[in-house]
């Protein structure tokens, strides 16, 4: 049974309305809402109680784009959870190519270096018993729609990963929508190969969908993030696009469907939203085990000391 829940990118978008949904369910006795700005997640701690009368939501302050941020969030939960939502994510900001302490970019930190910490240390210190749900991307396979290609990858090999990872792989592309496939197609592959590393906790890849009203396309400059989102609310009016309570629900789905299987990454069947399907059947790289394995060791080789 899952009584505790930890997701990251709490207090806005997909993750407030993932915990809007979990204090639904009766079961669930403790949210905790994983943020970087303390004031933001205290107003939707506040939010939310006064919206569901239930005072099950805990501030966890983590910012999952420094590793000493998340070493500290994982020493100062008190208690394990049995399940992971790493919701937190975007485009970077306006340095997303930039370079962190840990020598990847700003964009890869975000999205999936820090998650894959959280989920180590989480793991390490017996805090994480269940189910780890990733927030996948439709763009990890390639969305025309949105003029993102399908990642194309000449080797696979652990330096092609490392090259995601550092940024080297995008020469000197100031689009912060070039990085973000790739990364997302890595963070599949690197789900994977943890539910074969770990198979006593199940590792689900989720995509939300095309989501309108998310944080994402927020740290983007301000040109690009106004045509993003006025393409994403035509696509709304147009069905292309469901709203976040629909994400949301994808996050859930990930967690207490045990008929999804562990290491799969689970989008849209068709497009950016509807039907859910396993991308394995899709995009067959997704299913390699070597890939899956290199991912996860280009990973290693930026968090192992």
């Amino acid at each position: 049974m899952i009584k505790r829940v930890l997701i990251t990118g709490a207090n806005a978008g997909l993750g407030k309305e993932a915990a809007l949904q979990l204090a639904a369910r009766p079961e669930v006795e403790v949210v905790y809402l994983g943020c970087r700005n303390k004031h933001k997640a205290a107003a939707a701690q506040q939010e939310l109680e006064q919206i569901t009368g239930r005072n099950i939501f805990e501030v966890l302050e983590i910012d999952v784009s420094d590793i000493a941020s998340v070493e500290r969030a994982v020493h100062d939960l008190p208690q394990s959870v049995d399940a992971l939502i790493m919701n937190a994510g975007g485009t970077g900001g306006k340095r997303f190519s930039a370079i962190n302490n840990s020598g990847v970019t700003e964009i890869f930190a975000v999205n999936l270096l820090g998650h894959s910490v959280l989920t180590e240390r989480l793991l390490k210190s017996g805090k994480l018993t269940q189910v780890a749900v990733y927030a996948g991307s439709e763009a990890a396979r390639g969305v025309p729609e949105m003029g993102m290609p399908r990642p194309n990858l000449s080797t696979s090999s652990v330096e092609e990963f490392m090259s995601i990872c550092d940024g080297s792989a995008f020469a000197k592309n100031q689009d912060a929508t070039a990085h973000y496939g790739p990364i997302k197609y890595m963070g599949a592959l690197w789900m994977s190969a943890m539910a074969r590393r770990h198979p006593h906790v199940r590792f689900v890849t989720m995509s939300p969908g095309a989501t309108k009203g998310t944080e994402g396309f927020n740290t983007l400059p301000f040109i690009k993030q106004y045509a993003m989102k006025g393409m994403m609310q035509v696509m709304l009016w147009l069905g292309k696009v469901h709203r976040v309570e629909t994400g949301a629900a994808r996050y859930l789905t990930a967690i207490f469907d045990a008929n999804l299987e562990s290491g799969r990454f689970y989008a849209s069947k068709k497009g950016l939203t509807g039907a859910l399907s396993a991308q394995h059947h899709v995009f067959a790289d997704l299913d390699n085990p070597q890939f899956q394995d290199n991912a996860l060791l280009a990973i290693e080789r930026f968090t192992v000391k």
